[in-house]
């Protein structure tokens, strides 16, 4: 019998941008070998799956996300999928565009991992939003005694380096980032900018994915994706080059949970 180990792993991807005349089927099935290689526990993919939000491009995405044998999956939408009215489609074809669900955390025992995903994208647009509504219910169900709490959009909260000049960062990101520090979140896992970064910001870590399957790229960036390795004291963001297999890790502790626990006391 093998012996389980200890880390909690995530796999993370992003902006594949399927039907995309600078997508590459090769691209895709290596990333979908390489994530069952890793054996994740969970598969997060902060949404851009399709170039334009079409029918046949939400269905050409499944069919490669059938091929990785995870299967707890969250899987949220980008501004690329609300195209042409593809927020529907999205929610036909792949699944509710804002969710929250909870995992076994075996890192910490008998407490759980909760993952709340939210629809960023405002239609026809790149920019993007949480609101009010939604941010609230997000603040709801990041309140429970959960070991360790995931935030996911497809937007990014903050800048990132490498992308040119700024554009697009979620518009209310100063009222989100608030409402994250006090709900004591762990990681915020984004995508949008076909770069990988890593910015700890206060007690949370943000972690924002690559282009996984395209040349949609920007300056040396490669196609890429991202392996967290979880325990109970660090979180260790591994981004991996799909171009020539490059991994560069980065190691970083666990501060949210100490940070609730003082401000519970």
């Amino acid at each position: 019998m093998p012996t389980r180990r200890r880390a909690y792993v995530i796999a993370q991807f992003s902006d594949v941008h399927c039907g995309d005349p600078r997508f590459e089927e090769q691209l895709m099935l290596r990333l979908v070998r390489e994530v069952n290689e890793a054996r994740p526990d969970l598969v997060i993919v902060p949404g851009d799956l399709t170039a334009d939000g079409y029918d046949e491009q939400f269905h050409e995405f499944t069919r490669f996300l059938d091929l990785i044998d995870c299967p707890q999956r969250v899987v949220i939408a980008g501004n690329h999928d609300c195209r042409n009215v593809g927020d529907l489609l999205f929610e036909r074809i792949v699944g509710p565009r804002n969710l929250t669900a909870t995992f076994d955390f075996p890192p910490d025992g008998d407490r759980s991992l909760v993952v709340v995903a939210v629809d960023s994208n405002i239609p026809d647009l790149n920019d993007g939003e949480v609101g009010r509504e939604k941010m609230r219910l997000a603040e709801r169900d990041l309140a429970g005694d959960a070991g360790f709490r995931i935030f996911v959009l497809h937007h990014h909260l903050v800048s990132i380096p490498g992308t040119g000049r700024e554009r697009n960062i979620v518009w209310d990101a100063g009222d989100v980032l608030h409402s994250l520090r006090d709900a004591g979140v762990d990681l915020v896992l984004a995508g949008h900018k076909h770069v990988p970064y890593i910015w700890p910001v206060g007690d949370t870590l943000i972690v924002t994915s690559g282009t996984g399957a395209s040349r949609r790229t920007r300056g040396d960036a490669p196609p890429s994706y991202n392996l967290l390795e979880i325990d109970g004291r660090s979180i260790e963001v591994t981004v991996r080059s799909l171009a020539d297999g490059v991994a560069v890790k980065q190691r970083l502790p666990r501060r949210a949970g100490e940070a609730r626990t003082a401000r519970a006391r």
